[in-house]
Parts: C-alpha cells; sequence; structure tokens
C-alpha cells in the first residue's frame, strides 16, 4: 500500500497494519504521511491513545522516524491534557500484546477510568484539543 509517497509494509495478521489499512475501523485522533493515533479500545484512563507508525515495524526502537514519533505522542499528550483537564499524562512503550511498534499516551489513570462506551465522545474532543 503506498500514499503521498510513503510505502507501507503491511503485516496481514497484525491488527494495527489492518486499523492503517482501514480494514478495522478505529478512533483516530491524528494521522499524518507516518504516524496513525487511535484510542485504545481497552483504556486505561479517557483519552487513551495509541500512536503507531504507519510502517509495520514490531520494536519502537526500529522505527526510523524515531523522533517524529515522539514528536506526534508529545502532541497527543499536550491535547489530552486541555481536553481532559489534567496536568497528569502518562506514556508507555510496552510492545508486547500487539507485534506493532506504538506508544501509549494517557491521562492519569487516577483521574477517571476508561469507558470503551465513549471512545467517539473523547476522540472528538481530542480531536478539537488538537485543532488548537
Amino acid at each position: 500500500m503506498t500514499g503521498s509517497g510513503y510505502t507501507f509494509c503491511m503485516n496481514p495478521n497484525c491488527i494495527f497494519c489492518k486499523i492503517v489499512a482501514g480494514e478495522v475501523p478505529s478512533e483516530k485522533v491524528y494521522e499524518d504521511e507516518q504516524f496513525l493515533a487511535f484510542l485504545d479500545i481497552r483504556p486505561q484512563s479517557p483519552g487513551h491513545t495509541l500512536v503507531i507508525p504507519k510502517a509495520h515495524e514490531q520494536w519502537v526502537w526500529d522505527v526510523p522516524a524515531y523522533g517524529a514519533m515522539m514528536d506526534v505522542a508529545r502532541k497527543i499528550a499536550l491535547a489530552q491534557r486541555k481536553a481532559f483537564n489534567t496536568d497528569a499524562i502518562r506514556s508507555k512503550v510496552v510492545g508486547e500484546e500487539v507485534p506493532h511498534a506504538h506508544v501509549w499516551v494517557f491521562p492519569a489513570p487516577d483521574s477517571a477510568q476508561g469507558d470503551k462506551d465513549a471512545l467517539s465522545q473523547n476522540g472528538a474532543k481530542l480531536r478539537d484539543a488538537l485543532k488548537d
């Protein structure tokens, strides 16, 4: 799959690659040529977002544009502060539950528990905060 001059290396067994390809629905909050950010379906807190490269890499450390990926994570974190009225934003690089590089960015869980039924509402809040 290609787009805007960027080649996507798709792994047919990877759920995140299927999200990038549009084969699996997601609550997208940010997208550019190289990265996609969408809400986690098992949120730790409202607005829990996953930042992934569109190209399949198993480990964050293998992402060629690692710095740009962290810039996207920062952009999401700053928008979460505004959207969810908290300074306590956390991030994690785990990567074992899905073998596709990703960074969790989420308001501290003690602010409120996540609710998968509120994904579209929280996605709208975050997208609005990203516009500013």
